[in-house]
């Protein structure tokens, strides 16, 4: 069995504040590329990890490649009651950690193989429940399902009370509010620097503590800017009108802190692209990965996104919105 599942781009979260009963909520954008390919099948042995292509991998990736499909395929044995092994082929990866949701796409393919194998039709929503992702942002979710545009409504403080990530919240991953096709012209820019400001584990969860509650007047900005300019901007195709939401996220709220916390040549990378004509330009999640959107002048971009990490390195990706979700063959 193979499986085929996109990245995403995160990007923001819409209410680290909780006025009104709710945390979290997120804005994202699914990727075609890069993505990841998993086949798998049973064995009689132990839980097998094969990488292809490894030695073109970072020993720290396979590590954490392999550690997410052990841990989610032994809560995927667990809830469904069964026994035996599995061999895992990666026949295509992306960088953990980057801002491109890679370990949620990883455990629910994980858990839609095992599934499978076994006949029960269990949702994406209950896998990730299941294995332990969605606990803060319901992108990764919504992207593996459904593909698109995407907003979910965050958490009730009733089941959520804390402001913390994915990886340490116990939360039921939230509702999907709103899926549109994004407009399939419009290109997306991304650039991965090769940098060490991957931000995970503890540490994210201190940035949580430290930084959380956001102030009201951010969370109503942001949400006034995303209902009534980002979201028609996608329905209508209006690329400018959706680049300056995208601009005007990166200095509200969390997406700022987000921003600070990184090392200034994200910043950097923003300017340079925004600078060679990009309609929009920010920073997915809590990076290092840039991306941006134009309709246009795609080369120009792409030359200002080489030019801004030719002193440390990474890699630049065109690609577009992917509207549709996962991809299996038996």
């Amino acid at each position: 069995m193979l499986i085929k599942t996109p990245s995403r781009l995160h990007v923001a979260l819409i209410d680290l504040n909780g006025f009104y009963g709710r945390i979290d909520g997120g804005v994202g954008i699914t990727l075609k590329k890069p993505r990841l390919i998993l086949e798998a099948e049973p064995t009689n042995g132990n839980i097998q990890v094969i990488f292809n292509k490894s030695r073109k991998l970072s020993r720290s990736l396979m590590n954490d490649y392999e550690g997410k499909i052990k841990s989610a395929t032994k809560k995927m044995m667990d809830y469904l009651g069964i026994e035996g092994g599995y061999k895992f082929i990666i026949r295509k990866t992306y960088p953990p950690h980057s801002g491109l949701g890679s370990g949620t796409q990883l455990s629910l393919a994980v858990g839609k193989i095992l599934s499978q194998f076994h006949e029960q039709y269990i949702s994406a929503h209950e896998i990730a429940r299941i294995v332990g992702r969605g606990g803060t942002s319901g992108i990764g979710v919504g992207a593996f399902d459904y593909g698109g545009f995407i907003i979910d409504g965050g958490h009730s403080i009733a089941e959520k009370s804390d402001f913390l990530p994915s990886a340490a919240s116990k939360a039921y991953p939230p509702p999907i509010l709103v899926r549109y096709d994004f407009p399939e012209d419009w290109n997306l820019i991304l650039v991965i620097p090769n940098i060490d400001r991957r931000i995970s584990g503890s540490k994210e969860v201190n940035i949580f503590q430290k930084y959380c509650p956001i102030p009201l007047k951010d969370v109503r900005k942001l949400s006034h800017l995303i209902l009534m300019n980002m979201m028609p901007a996608v329905v209508e195709e209006d690329i400018i009108s959706f680049g300056s939401a995208i601009n005007s996220i990166q200095n509200i709220g969390f997406k700022k802190i987000e921003l600070q916390l990184q090392k200034p040549i994200v910043n950097e990378i923003i300017a340079k692209m925004r600078a060679a004509g990009a309609s929009g330009a920010g920073m997915s999640s809590f990076g290092p990965t840039v991306y941006a959107v134009t309709d246009t002048n795609k080369k120009e971009i792409r030359r200002a996104a080489y030019d801004s990490i030719k002193d440390v390195g990474g890699e630049v990706i065109l690609t577009k919105a992917q509207n549709s979700g996962l991809n299996i063959k038996t």
